[in-house]
């Protein structure tokens, strides 16, 4: 067992929102990559209620809505930088991920590493290169944030967005941003903000939470190609790939990574089933493509 900061924040409160986030995303607009095999034979009908889900998940996003600031943004990443919170494989990390566990859900019973192994599954079914099939099973390893001393759900989980600029109305629930300080500052309620018109997304400040903190592990310590990379960093980032906003500070570079995270994203979506997988006879198979692309042991 590697040596962690433990939370008590509970595994299970977390899972249940990001369920619940994530049936928001999925009413969200129509799927980009309609030649995926698994997009166009998945019944997309069993998903959760949206309305059902409504009053939580807008609660949610609230408070996430007015924590997620620029100071909050630059502590986090201080924080990420100056904080050693373990050393271990991705393997071990994905076993250390699975005791976050919503036994409480209505709709699926399926642990977190069942998950991980549905994505990658299905994008192995469709043919995908390796690369890929290993951002599946690692995309949601940044929840292990909720083991390393997060200060709640709202810093963990649920869309991502620019921070250090005007808030766009492409992000959900885009009034709860009211009291959030940023919406009143001189500066981070501009267009540009503190950016200059499209520098590109590698150079600007993406809301903190599990996509932009595993980025920021791999980033520097996987031979992930840049696609790989973008999938993991920007899979949460809605109000970009799915609502096309941040027109005015993409560059080229973001738009031919745009496709490959649009065509990550029903994988992440609709994988989603109650039907458990083997995970003793897929664990050597992932376990091989894990060495490809990862050193034994990573600083998390």
């Amino acid at each position: 067992m590697p040596g962690i900061v433990t939370s008590s924040q509970s595994g299970r409160e977390l899972d249940a929102t990001s369920d619940l986030v994530d049936d928001v995303n999925v009413i969200k607009g129509k799927l980009w990559d309609e030649d995926s095999e698994f997009d166009i034979t998945t019944d997309k009908s069993n998903f959760r209620d949206y309305d059902a889900a409504c009053d939580r998940v807008k609660a949610f996003y609230k408070e996430q809505h007015e924590k997620q600031t620029v100071e909050y943004n630059i502590k986090a990443r201080v924080e990420f930088k100056t904080r050693k919170r373990g050393r271990m494989g991705v393997w071990e990390a994905i076993e250390l991920l699975n005791t976050l566990v919503d036994d409480s859900d209505p709709d699926t019973s399926m642990t977190q590493i069942e998950h991980l192994l549905q994505t990658a599954e299905a994008i192995r079914r469709d043919g995908k290169p390796e690369w890929m099939q290993v951002a599946g099973l690692v995309h949601d390893l940044g929840k292990l944030l909720i083991l390393f001393g997060s200060e709640g759900q709202w810093d963990v989980v649920g869309d991502t967005f620019v921070v250090g600029c005007k808030f766009s109305d492409k992000i959900i629930y885009p009034e709860t941003f009211a009291n959030n300080p940023d919406s009143s500052d001189a500066i981070f309620s501009t267009e540009y903000g503190i950016y200059k018109p499209h520098c590109g997304l590698d150079n600007v400040m993406l809301s903190w939470g599990h996509d932009e903190y595993l980025y920021n592990v791999f980033k520097d310590q996987s031979y992930l190609p840049q696609e790989a990379l973008a999938m993991i960093r920007y899979h949460s980032f809605y109000p970009w790939h799915r609502e096309g906003a941040y027109s005015h500070l993409t560059n080229e570079k973001d738009q031919e990574i745009l496709a490959a995270v649009k065509a990550f994203n029903p994988y992440d979506l609709y994988s989603k089933h109650d039907e458990p997988c083997d995970v003793e006879k897929l664990r050597p198979y992932y376990q091989n493509l894990i060495t490809k692309f990862f050193p034994t042991e990573l600083d998390w």
